[in-house]
């Protein structure tokens, strides 16, 4: 047994218990909020049927408290429909009959329906292709749908008592008494002081009168008009009507008696698939009194012959006559049950007639022979003579998705599209009905795609103008021709004019025509404030046409260099562009801003400080900061430059250095974040030299300031740092005895995997020294205070798989056998 038959045997028994839970332990204490009725089975629903029953209580009721114990309003309403649906299926036996009580509550007529076989169980059967096909079908089978009698109307005149009838006679005016009698078996009720008064088989309207002239001589008021008479009913009888036929469940059925024969149609599941919807028989006493035609009511909504049923009349079904489907493009596609005097037109009625796209000069029909199919179509002439045969299909075709007179005007004209195509139309009429050429249209030449018989199409030209100008032949148009006529401005190029430099907006501006230097540049938001108005540089493509462009020396672009007004006025000497120049606005010579730098550390007084002129020193600097402070370590001191590169490519090789490193610190011990954001940020150290440089200031080692420049002086430094592939990464205290391999001895010695060699310092101001080799033997940098000596690991060496090692053998082998069959030729 698979999991999903596992979930789904402990939800039905789940619900089960939970069905028998809430009839159980006492309805108005279990809480319904969150009950699902579509989750319960037909069984569960029977079950709870039986346990409400046997507890006294009735259905409304149950609905009643199921609401009020927090039950959806939804929910209930399902609940209810679910209940219906089971007692309309146990309302028919074929042994037994099925009860429908008539209940008087406060002298009103309501109808609830009780099933009295409730061990019987119908399954139900799944809806067969026809079945959804049949026009009227829906009618019976739609949980939704209900022809329940309505038990509040007034008293109809022309219904006819029967037994268990209850009269409510009322009289009043100049005497008033009101009497409840009920019909006996034979027909009669006992007024009382006016006796035996025979009324079973009379209407209402005849019992009335009868009972008036047996209390006339009692109530003299009767016959002045001083008093009057109201005779109704009170609580009705039921009646018993046979289903027989083709119904979906032929029977017995017990109904009030105010039931039409819709009510009883759709209590026994209407017509079955073979059962006829336009013949239905009512037979009272030995003959039928009525014939009803559900079509009527599905088509004009006509209840005419919806006659009052009686006790024992039988309602027969027979089976249909003729049926014929019709499909395709139609309002209602179904199959529809015709009788003999109808014709096609009355086939397109019941279906509602043609959709919009439907094809109506010519239907097609699959009729049956006595021994074959056959094909063959109706024109719409012999629509209104051609009568349907049974099992014929008829097809609704779509219209052909073209046009028969359709032209197509599209480009440089005021109301482009689609056009009629009239006889004799011509392109100067058309050109004329879309109200004519635009300015921009290109005259010179224009093109008709035409569609030819065989569905290819070719391209016509012609010379638009003088077809407008009458020089040459107006064109006849046909079927389908699509004119374009094309707008100067699709046949050339954008002209853009571009401006960059030292203007507020550069970029690429659209060219307009006598656009000059001085407009572009109030378009581009005008100059910088240090943007030159003088030695304005425009280069000006030079378009070769000879062969002297294919040659080295060939100009490839025309410079022009122009100056213009500061304050861009107006003047006639203007200097006009041309599309594609490209405009390179100057900086003002000598235009510089101002350049900070910051010094931080043991100075007098740190901070930012303002680089007066091109040549200033770190050392004029320094003195601007009033000197160093006594704690000053200038073997410390480091300068923080981010442009230190004199070029991209050299930027770019510091990087990859930069990432080699990192790879190596993250190889090692030492990975911490701080570590690694210590690394990167000496990339953009500069190594200096404070004490030569205030030694002997103005020297090379005194380098110029940047802009953006972070001079850093320290206090001395009394520790070093020890990481990487050491047995114990930390800080020792410096001593200036000590050399690198004492450091690292403080520090636990090298590890296993430490790679000596490549071992390396890095100084308090940036500076790195490697570890260099001397014959066999490493000789390591000098170690200073503020230094951090870091020891890289050696790169774990990969084992050969099993299949590297049998393939590293085999070529061994076969090099060996190789040179062994050399010395075999040699000798």
């Amino acid at each position: 047994m698979n999991f999903s038959k596992i979930v789904f045997y402990i939800s039905f028994f789940g619900l089960f218990f939970l069905s028998q839970h809430i009839i159980a332990q006492g309805i108005n204490q279990q809480n319904f909020s969150n009950v699902r009725v579509d989750e319960l089975t037909d069984d569960q629903i029977r079950q709870i049927i039986k346990n409400i029953t046997s507890s006294g209580m009735s259905e409304a009721q149950l609905e009643q408290i199921a609401a009020a114990r927090g039950m959806q309003p939804s929910e209930v309403q399902k609940l209810r429909a679910r209940l219906n649906a089971l007692n309309a299926k146990g309302s028919s036996s074929g042994a037994g009959d099925a009860n429908v009580n008539g209940k008087d509550r406060n002298a009103g007529r309501s109808f609830e329906g009780e099933a009295n076989n409730d061990n019987k169980k119908e399954e139900n059967k799944a809806d067969s292709p026809l079945k959804s096909k049949i026009f009227g079908k829906e009618l019976f089978s739609n949980a939704s749908t209900t022809f329940e009698p309505n038990l509040r109307l007034a008293t109809p005149l022309n219904y006819v008592i029967g037994t268990s009838d209850q009269l409510l006679i009322d009289i009043y005016g100049y005497s008033e008494v009101s009497y409840q009698l009920t019909v006996s078996p034979d027909g009669t009720i006992n007024i009382p002081y006016a006796g035996i008064v025979q009324v079973g088989g009379l209407t209402v309207e005849a019992a009335t009168a009868r009972i008036r002239s047996k209390l006339s001589p009692i109530y003299s008021g009767l016959n002045s008009g001083n008093t009057k008479l109201s005779v109704t009913l009170g609580n009705i009888r039921s009646i018993k009507v046979i289903l027989t036929g083709e119904v979906m469940k032929p029977g017995t059925y017990t109904l009030p008696s105010l039931a039409t024969l819709f009510n009883a149609l759709y209590s026994s599941g209407g017509p079955s698939d073979n059962g006829s919807f336009r013949n239905i028989e009512v037979i009272r006493n030995g003959r039928k009194v009525a014939s009803l035609d559900v079509y009527d009511f599905l088509l004009k909504g006509d209840l005419k012959n919806n006659i009052r049923l009686q006790d024992q009349d039988i309602i027969r079904v027979p089976v249909y006559q003729k049926r014929v489907e019709i499909v395709g493009e139609i309002k209602r596609p179904a199959i529809f049950e015709m009788k003999d005097n109808e014709d096609f037109n009355t086939l397109l009625n019941f279906a509602g007639g043609f959709t919009e796209k439907a094809y109506k000069t010519r239907i097609k029909v699959l009729s049956n022979t006595n021994t074959e199919r056959k094909i063959s179509d109706i024109v719409a002439e012999d629509f209104s003579s051609y009568l349907p045969k049974s099992g014929d299909k008829y097809f609704v075709n779509e219209i052909l998705d073209r046009f028969e007179n359709r032209v197509t005007l599209n480009g440089a004209v005021f109301r482009p599209g689609q056009y009629e195509l009239t006889e004799g139309l011509t392109l100067k009429t058309l050109i004329s009905k879309a109200e004519g050429l635009k300015e921009d249209a290109f005259r010179n030449r224009a093109y008709i795609t035409r569609l030819l018989p065989d569905n290819q199409t070719e391209l016509v030209s012609f010379d638009l103008q003088k077809v407008m100008d009458g020089t040459a032949e107006d064109i006849l148009l046909k079927r389908e021709d699509q004119i374009s006529i094309s707008s100067i401005f699709d046949l050339k190029e954008e002209f853009q004019v571009s401006i960059d430099g030292e203007i507020r907006r550069p970029g690429q501006f659209k060219y307009y025509e006598n656009m000059s230097l001085e407009e572009l540049i109030i378009l581009a938001g005008g100059l910088k404030v240090s943007g030159s108005n003088q030695r304005i540089e425009i280069a000006r493509r030079i378009i070769n046409d000879n062969q002297t462009a294919i040659t080295a020396a060939a100009k490839t672009a025309q410079i022009f260099q122009i100056d213009v007004n500061k304050v861009l006025t107006v003047s006639d000497a203007k200097f006009v562009l041309q599309p594609f120049d490209i405009i390179t606005i100057r900086t003002i010579p000598g235009y510089e801003t101002q350049k900070q730098i910051r010094i931080d550390g043991e100075v007098l007084y740190p901070g930012n400080y303002t680089i007066v002129r091109k040549n200033e020193r770190i050392s004029d600097i320094i003195k601007r900061a009033g000197g160093l402070t006594d704690l000053a370590y200038t073997d410390g001191a480091s300068l923080k430059r981010s442009g230190s590169f004199d070029s991209q490519l050299e930027k770019e090789k510091e990087e990859q250095k930069l990432q080699q490193f990192i790879k190596i610190q993250k190889d090692s011990k030492d990975t911490s974040a701080s570590t690694l954001q210590n690394v990167a940020s000496r990339n953009s150290f500069v190594g200096i030299n404070m004490t030569d440089i205030l030694y002997k200031p103005g020297t090379k080692k005194d380098l110029f300031l940047e802009d953006g420049d972070i001079i850093n002086i320290p206090k001395e430094l009394q520790t070093v740092k020890v990481s990487g592939e050491v047995l114990s990464p930390n800080t020792v205290i410096y001593t200036k005895t000590k050399g690198f391999k004492q450091y690292v001895l403080n520090a636990g010695g090298f590890g296993q995997n430490a790679l000596k060699g490549r071992s390396y310092i890095i100084y308090a101001n940036g500076a790195v020294r490697s570890t260099k080799k001397f014959l066999l033997f490493n000789n390591y940098p000098i170690v200073k205070t503020g230094a951090e000596i870091f020891v890289p690991k050696q790169q774990e060496k990969r084992k050969l798989t099993a299949t590297e090692s049998v393939g590293l053998i085999s070529g061994v082998a076969s090099f060996g056998a190789i040179i062994f069959g050399i010395l075999n030729l040699v000798k």
